[in-house]
């Protein structure tokens, strides 16, 4: 019997509110607030912050620990904030290594990057990056809410890699293979974009995860020709976060179920996707479906004693 309350609502205030030596896997964790000044916390099993690294860029928006030690940051760069109204909450714009100290390693900066990036195994960069559609395939986006462009201008998402001194060595588009007729957008989402990626991720063998929340669709891209080699959309998934590739092959996922077409209920969940099939082979939500729901961000991660690490965002 678990000693930590199994209902998610009672478990709802900060600190740390449980912890079962037991069964949780131990270590630390690594977190900055969204709208935090920059500041990125280290914290152990006790809740207590054992490290802090002071970035010179506010989130923009996600920070990974690299096998070096090093400290892996995207900064939100504070220039050209005006493209939509909602661009300013994600826009990143810089990324950059940094050591246990703090001291910046490298530092590459792009006025496209957006939500995410990645430091890949050859070494490389990985950006999440938007520009405007041409008026023409911007006409072919179906969905959203009428009339909610940005003064009449569609975004849509395209990746970059980078080498850490700022040369572009590989570049995707999702105009070029993605046909907007096939992938509608939600119907509540406003038309100044039509993908939204809010996350990518390299896979062991070197293909490319991405998310498009706006069209609740997780997309691999083979790397070397470009093509969707496998994709999946929804149902079952709905307005979806942080895809992530497991040692098994599989794929975690954190579902976070805004306007679904499968349920009439409203509720997240994380679920563990195979790729060779697409079924959801394992899933999480709460005891009380109603009380885990987190229309925005949020991830989860796989632990290395089979747990799951939720952040609801």
């Amino acid at each position: 019997m678990t000693s930590v309350d199994q209902q998610k609502i009672r478990r709802t205030r900060t600190g740390l509110i449980a912890h079962d030596p037991a069964l949780a896997q131990p270590g630390y964790t690594l977190f900055t607030p969204m709208y935090g000044d920059g500041t990125v916390y280290l914290i152990d099993m006790a809740g207590e912050v054992v490290h802090r690294w002071q970035m010179p860029y506010r989130p923009g928006l996600y920070a990974h620990f690299l096998d070096n030690g090093h400290l892996f940051y995207g900064g939100k760069v504070m220039e050209d904030l005006d493209r939509f109204e909602a661009w300013p909450r994600f826009k990143a714009g810089a990324a950059l290594e940094v050591d246990w100290q703090g001291r910046v390693v490298w530092e590459l900066r792009h006025p496209d990057h957006h939500h995410d990036a990645r430091k890949l195994r050859n070494g490389n960069v990985l950006l999440l990056c938007l520009a405007p559609l041409s008026e023409a395939i911007a006409r072919r986006v179906k969905g959203g809410l009428p009339g909610t462009e940005a003064n009449g201008v569609i975004y849509a998402d395209y990746l970059l890699e980078m080498t850490t001194s700022g040369e572009i060595v590989w570049q995707w588009c999702s105009w070029e293979h993605m046909e907007p007729e096939r992938y509608p957008m939600t119907a509540q989402d406003m038309r100044h974009e039509w993908t939204h990626g809010n996350t990518v991720a390299e896979t062991a063998d070197g293909n490319i995860l991405v998310s498009f929340r706006n069209i609740s669709t997780v997309v691999m891209i083979e790397r070397a020709s470009g093509n969707i080699v496998w994709q999946i959309g929804g149902p079952p998934l709905a307005q979806q976060h942080d895809p992530r590739p497991l040692p098994n092959g599989n794929i975690l996922i954190f579902d976070n179920g805004t306007h679904r077409h499968d349920n009439p209920v409203t509720f997240s969940r994380v679920i563990e996707v195979d790729p060779k099939t697409s079924e959801i082979v394992w899933r999480y939500t709460d005891q009380s479906i109603f009380e885990f729901f987190s229309p925005y961000i949020s991830g989860a991660q796989r632990l290395a004693n089979g747990n799951t690490l939720i952040c609801e965002g």
